[in-house]
C-alpha cells in the first residue's frame, strides 16, 4: 500500500486501540475525548488498530472493539486508508531507513538482560544512582563496525535505536502544544536512546504512530496524560521525518478503587462484562463523568 499523505482536513482525530483484550472504561473515555473533539470541531474521526505485536493479538479482539463502540455511538468517519498496522510494515521500514539515512540510529544487540545487568554495574557509582531500569547505558555505541558485522555474522538481529543526542543537534529545541497543559518544550534528557524497532517486529509502537499520524491526517492527537513524556520522542521523530506537527491533548486517566491507572495487564473490568451484567449507555457513561469530576 502507498504511503503518501492524504489531503489534509480542517480537524481529525484518532483512536488507537490495541486489539489484545476487550476495552474498559478508560478507553471508553479515550474513544469519547477523541471523537468529541473532532465533533466538536467539525472534523473526523478515525479508529486505527495498533496490532504491530502479533504475540498478543486475537482476532475477537477487533469486532468486540468496534462493537462497544458502537454501541456508545463512537462509530468512525469512513475513510480509504488503512486501520491495521499490519498492512503498513513496508512504510514503517522506510522511515527507519530514512532516519539511518540521516545518521541518527545505531543497531543494538543488547538483551535485556544485558542491560540489566550493565546497569547493576553503574549504579554501584554514586553519580548514577538515579539510573532506573528503562535507561539503556549506550553499549553498541562503542561498538566498532567490524564487530557489528562478526555478531551480523553471526546470526545476530539487532534492534534499532535513536541516537538522542545526534538527533537533538538536528532538530534543535523543539515544542509542542497541547490543549490541557499549554505549550510545552521537548526535554531531550528524558528520551534516552529509544528503541526505534525492535528485532522480533522491525518496527516499535512510536515509529509507527509518527508515521501513521501523518500518513492519516491526523491533525489532533489525543491520549492519556500518562503518555505525555512519550510526546516529547514523537515530536523529535515528527521533525526528523519533516512531518507536520499535531496539536496534542493528554487527559486524565480513569482510575480503579485503588487509584491505580485501568489497564488489560491487570485485568480491569471490561465494558463487554459491564455490559453483560445489566449496565446501560447512560449508567456506564456516569460511572466515567463520576471519575472525571471526582479527579
Amino acid at each position: 500500500m502507498a504511503s503518501h499523505q492524504q489531503p489534509k482536513v480542517k480537524v481529525r482525530t484518532r483512536f488507537a486501540p490495541s486489539p489484545t483484550g476487550h476495552l474498559h472504561l478508560g478507553h471508553l473515555y479515550a474513544a469519547q475525548v477523541a471523537h468529541n473533539l473532532a465533533r466538536e470541531l467539525g472534523g473526523q474521526y478515525l479508529v486505527r488498530f495498533e496490532d504491530i505485536d502479533r504475540t498478543r493479538i486475537k482476532d475477537e479482539y477487533y469486532k468486540s472493539i468496534l462493537d462497544d463502540l458502537n454501541f456508545f455511538n463512537l462509530k468512525h468517519d469512513d475513510m480509504p486508508i488503512s486501520q491495521i498496522q499490519t498492512e503498513r510494515l513496508d512504510a514503517y521500514n522506510s522511515a527507519i531507513g530514512r532516519l539511518e539515512t540521516l545518521g541518527v540510529t545505531y543497531p543494538c544487540f543488547c538483551s535485556r538482560k544485558d542491560i540489566h545487568r550493565e546497569i547493576a554495574n553503574l549504579t554501584n557509582a554514586p553519580h548514577v544512582s538515579h539510573l532506573s531500569a528503562q535507561y539503556y547505558p549506550g553499549t553498541c555505541k562503542k561498538l566498532t563496525a567490524n564487530q557489528k558485522s562478526r555478531l551480523i555474522a553471526q546470526g545476530a538481529i539487532p534492534s534499532i535505536r535513536l541516537d538522542t543526542k545526534k538527533a537533538r543537534n538536528l532538530t534543535g529545541d523543539l515544542m509542542f502544544t497541547d490543549l490541557i497543559h499549554g505549550v510545552i518544550s521537548v526535554n531531550h534528557d528524558i528520551l534516552g536512546d529509544s528503541v526505534l524497532a525492535r528485532r522480533d517486529i522491525g518496527t516499535s509502537y512510536h515509529i509507527a504512530s509518527v508515521v501513521d499520524d501523518s500518513y492519516q491526517g491526523i491533525t489532533h492527537v489525543t491520549r492519556g496524560e500518562d503518555l505525555l513524556e512519550t510526546t516529547h520522542l514523537h515530536r523529535v521523530l515528527q521533525s526528523l521525518l519533516d512531518f507536520t506537527e499535531p496539536t496534542y491533548m493528554h487527559h486524565a486517566l480513569i482510575v480503579d478503587n485503588k487509584n491505580e491507572r485501568l489497564a488489560k495487564r491487570v485485568k480491569s473490568v471490561t465494558i463487554r462484562e459491564l455490559r453483560e451484567a445489566g449496565h446501560s449507555l447512560e449508567s456506564l457513561n456516569e460511572m466515567i463523568q463520576q471519575q472525571i469530576q471526582n479527579q
